[in-house]
């Protein structure tokens, strides 16, 4: 993670595209709140939720990005496969975060059915990509005063 300094904070975006129309609305509800705030932010896309922790890491090491936002989604289907991406994908980011320290909003949405995601991700619905980019931008506040006043 970078040292802001009082600076514009910079964020990356990292989302899985699985499902593409939920993952713009996650994308549109994230970016509108990092707009808001004030910051800058790159987007980059991953096949799916399983690789986002992967490729926040690899962000993390160029010290380019002062918070990361993980966008994507799992939907339950008829096979283990949902249990494995949901919980690998947020053991991973709860591992980046305890770790090493970055600061990361979770907007990977696990659900039992498309309609609960579609609800989920819509920007003036639940907005929960909006919400793991407040969260991320939070987190990224907490360092910077723990680091200061450390």
């Amino acid at each position: 993670m970078s040292d802001t300094g009082g600076q514009t904070p910079h964020v990356l975006i990292v989302e899985g595209r699985f499902y593409d129309h939920i993952a713009d609305r996650l994308l549109a509800g994230a970016k509108a709140v990092l707009e808001a705030h004030g910051a800058t932010f790159e987007v980059v896309t991953v096949p799916g939720a399983l690789e986002i922790p992967t490729a926040i890491a690899l962000a993390d090491a160029s010290e380019r990005f002062d918070a990361f936002v993980a966008l994507g989604c799992v939907i339950r289907g008829e096979t283990a496969h949902y249990d494995i991406v949901a919980g690998e994908s947020a053991r991973g980011l709860v591992a980046l975060g305890i770790d090493r320290g970055c600061p990361i909003g979770n907007g990977i949405l696990t659900v039992d059915t498309e309609a609960q995601a579609l609800v989920r991700a819509d920007p003036t619905g639940k907005d929960k990509g909006g919400d793991a980019a407040r969260a991320a931008l939070r987190l990224m506040q907490l360092a910077e005063t723990f680091l200061v006043d450390g």
